[in-house]
Order: structure tokens, then sequence, then C-alpha cells
């Protein structure tokens, strides 16, 4: 470390080597202050909208957020989120418009997003909802095609149908 404290550059060979001064275990602890300092810390509400985001994707049954077309047109250009209003006042009030996944309990998955949603604002921020609205706006249903038919087949590869065959019970 050089004579005011900072980082020194030693040339080795051809390359620069940047050295770091070491600190001792003891003088990291002195830093760090052990008793809580009352504070103020300030949540933008779009901090809360992505903790919401996420608790709200990563629950059972949710495929995403449904929205109408003024709405994704307004998300394109970076101004809102689609499907999720969040406002901040004496409480938290959450308002979400979702797509669900077809065949799964609704009941449930708006349980389970309830549940994540309060969970995650509590964990987080330790602020409790006021109101959470969620309204589900619509069900997913992907149908399930024709199976992959494979292009070119490997004449002498040996099959599950011929082990089957075979009369060993392998298959």
């Amino acid at each position: 470390m050089g004579a005011n404290g900072a980082v020194e550059y030693h040339k080795a060979s051809d390359a620069l080597v940047r050295t770091r001064p070491t600190r001792t275990r003891e003088e990291d602890v002195a830093r760090v202050p052990s008793d809580p300092i009352p504070g103020r810390s300030l949540v933008t509400r779009r901090a809360v909208a992505d903790i919401v985001r996420t608790a709200v994707l990563g629950s059972y049954g949710v495929t995403g957020f449904a929205a109408s077309v003024p709405e994704r047109l307004l998300a394109v250009l970076g101004l809102t989120t689609p499907g999720l209003r969040v406002t901040l006042g004496d409480g938290v009030d959450v308002a979400l418009d979702l797509t669900v996944a077809f065949g799964v309990p609704i009941a449930e998955v708006g349980r389970q997003v309830d549940s994540a949603v309060r969970y995650a604002l509590r964990h987080a921020l330790d602020v409790e909802v006021h109101c959470l609205d969620i309204h589900i706006d619509g069900l997913r249903f992907a149908p399930a095609g024709s199976p992959p038919v494979e292009a070119h087949a490997d004449p002498t590869a040996v099959s599950a149908k011929d082990l089957a065959d075979s009369g060993t019970d392998v298959a």
C-alpha cells in the first residue's frame, strides 16, 4: 500500500499486477457496527412491484400476467407493468390480473399467490399488505400435439419394441 493508503501496482514481467492491502479480522469487525442503527429506508413502487412479480411468477399454476392491449403497448414503452398495480400508502395495496394454467384448481392458485405475495413483502420489507386483489382473467391451455416423428431412423438401432419382442426381461 502506498503512503496515502492507495492500492499499488507492480510490474511483473510484461503484465501489471494489482496488489490489495490485506486486512486483519480485527479491522473488519471494528468497521462493521454490531448494534442496529435506527434509520429510514426508502423503497420505490417499482421495487415493490419487482418483489410482487417474482413472488407471483414463482407460484404454482400461474402462467403470467393478463393485460389489455393498451397495457401491453405501455409495457413495451416501459411505462407500466401489465397485470400488476401497486399502491403505497398506510399499507401496500396490490391488484393482480393473472392467467392460470388449464387444469389446476383456481382457488388453490389464488391461495398460493396470496400467501406468496404477503410472505415476500413481509420478509423483504417488513411491510404488511393492506389489500390484495387477485383477478383470474384467463386460462392458458396448450393442447398436446402429436409426438415428434423421427426424420431418419437408423435401421440397425435396437428399439424398446425389439427388446420386448426378444423375450428377455431387459425391456
